[in-house]
């Protein structure tokens, strides 16, 4: 069956969204409710900073089926000190918290110098280590040195998500070795991503997890409008397509995969 045409009665989960955004302030039950009705749920809202971190574990508190990760992402490095470590580690302790991220590397814009980002990112596999929770990843061109970080600080212990995968199938196959889940959006519907849809379309399916990146990365056909959770339903269509699978298979192990990683 296909969720597109309502046919479906399957589950999916948005793996990775930013519902504190302000653009989603003036809407955001709607966003939540539109989701719903979607069939997209549970919802993974993701910190990004001290800030948005809070305020997603605050989303989460406010909806029941919403669950967040806490911790500082690559851009703002430069920020942390070990009392701002401190805070994201008790952030970590409320029980909606299922994960540490958005944590990594960033070496397209390089708002914070590279080894800063490189100490930050270890610093925070370390307390997920500590915690026991898995990492959500973000990177962007630095593929070597997250690789690197990854294996030496034993990142494998915990496991978690490459967000919005943009490696090869090198980076792919080291990342599933070490038992990270490879994550796709929206640019899995993008007509210029024939070589990202070719390395996932190798991917096994049992080591893919789907995410809207919300508000950002729209999937076809809503390019170029606001990205919101319930149109996940799009980028899980583009991986049916792309397997040749049935979406309803899609949903069912995407959503199991999902729930083995968080402990839903």
């Amino acid at each position: 069956m296909n969720s597109l045409t309502g046919e479906s009665d399957a589950y999916l989960i948005d793996t990775h969204v930013h519902l504190d955004h302000e653009r989603f302030s003036c809407d955001l039950n709607q966003v939540i409710e539109r989701a719903k009705s979607a069939r997209v749920w549970p919802i993974v809202t993701v910190g990004a900073d001290l800030a948005s971190s809070g305020q997603a574990v605050e989303c989460a508190r406010r909806y029941p089926g919403v669950i967040a990760t806490v911790g500082i992402h690559p851009h703002d490095a430069d920020s942390v000190s070990e009392g701002i470590l401190d805070e994201v580690r008790t952030l970590a302790g409320d029980e909606r918290v299922v994960a540490i991220g958005e944590i990594g590397l960033d070496y397209h814009y390089d708002f914070s110098p590279r080894n800063v980002q490189r100490q930050v990112f270890a610093m925070q596999i370390s307390l997920a280590r500590e915690l026991r929770l898995p990492i959500v990843v973000h990177v962007r061109e630095a593929y070597d040195d997250l690789i690197t970080i990854l294996r030496s600080e034993r990142a494998e212990d915990v496991g978690g998500i490459i967000h919005c995968f943009s490696g090869d199938r090198e980076v792919a196959k080291d990342c599933l070795d070490m038992g990270f889940y490879i994550s796709v959006g929206g640019i899995l519907t993008f007509a210029d991503s024939s070589k990202l849809r070719q390395i996932v379309k190798g991917l096994p399916l049992d080591r893919i997890l789907l995410e809207t990146d919300a508000p950002y990365l729209t999937p076809v056909p809503f390019r170029g409008k606001r990205n919101e959770p319930a149109y996940v339903v799009h980028v899980a269509q583009a991986l049916a397509d792309l397997k040749g699978i049935a979406f309803d298979k899609v949903a069912e192990i995407t959503t199991a995969n999902a729930s083995k990683l968080f402990g839903f």
